[in-house]
């Protein structure tokens, strides 16, 4: 058996409370409260779960977009809370995340060329700005949208057509793994069949992997290959989509999340069909 592609043991975050005069410390809220999952080459781990429970405070942990407060992160061999320098450069080609709010993570002050670009430039993966333009152009083509839009500002575009930038964005230095943070719940039912499909279609083209971090159990039943059901900081259970789809939750709190996204999940599933 081959090494899992993202391991994480104990995982743990707490955020300070400061209180009296001085603000001083008096205290501390866990969000992240020992939390062990792995994720393969080439699947979708679904982190579901209500909202404040933790989910986004684990996948921001895990990129280190956030600093942890314990636990060990592992990616393809690399201790992700130890690196640091190149290492740690290195490491943030190959772990990106699609925000949730597609508006809200795009500059809106840079053109859609330049936004897609930027990781590009930081990283100098392009030599010169005919290679850049041509991968911009690639990666916008690639995530459904002209090459036009390259020379537009993010207030031109709808909110599936701005999440196809960000998903552009994300792929522009061709990640092995990427945080998916809630990336449809802005979106109508049939907008979001549309970009779940066009995630879909990236990880069988790319051998992408996935965290993707839901509320919504309808939707993390569409897109993923195991299920981690999250509450209160913590990870209940974790099992295979089949056990979901044949109502065999072990944990009375995944079942509540089913009962209350049945008709939610019909209506994704034609959309995704018709899409």
């Amino acid at each position: 058996m081959s090494e899992p592609l993202l391991r994480v043991w104990n995982l743990t975050k707490a955020f300070p409370i400061h209180g009296g005069l001085l603000r001083r410390q008096v205290g501390s809220i866990h969000a992240v409260d020992g939390v062990d999952f792995q994720i393969e080459t080439g699947e979708t781990l679904g982190l579901v779960g209500e909202s404040g429970c933790g989910k986004t405070t684990v996948g921001r942990s895990v990129l280190r977009l956030i600093p942890a407060t314990g636990g060990r992160i592992c990616f393809d061999g690399t201790d992700v809370l130890a690196a640091s320098g190149g290492a740690l450069r290195a490491l943030r080609r190959r772990m990106q995340i699609v925000f949730q709010d597609p508006g809200g993570s795009l500059n809106p002050r840079m053109r859609v060329g330049d936004i897609v670009g930027e990781p590009l430039r930081v990283h100098g993966v392009v030599a010169n700005k005919a290679e850049l333009r041509a991968r911009v152009d690639g990666l916008l083509e690639r995530c459904g949208m002209p090459k036009a839009a390259a020379g537009r500002y993010p207030h031109e575009f709808s909110g599936g057509q701005k999440q196809r930038i960000g998903i552009a964005r994300a792929l522009a230095l061709e990640p092995a793994f990427i945080v998916c943070d809630e990336p449809t719940s802005a979106l109508d039912v049939s907008i979001q069949a549309q970009i779940l499909n066009l995630l879909k279609d990236l990880q069988h083209d790319l051998g992408l992997s996935y965290l993707f971090i839901s509320h919504d159990i309808a939707v993390i039943q569409h897109m993923c290959d195991r299920i981690a059901v999250m509450n209160h900081s913590q990870i209940l259970e974790v099992l295979a989509t089949s056990e979901l789809e044949a109502n065999e939750p072990r944990h009375p709190y995944t079942q509540a999340l089913i009962d209350a996204s049945r008709g939610y999940d019909r209506r994704l599933g034609e959309a995704a069909e018709a899409a």
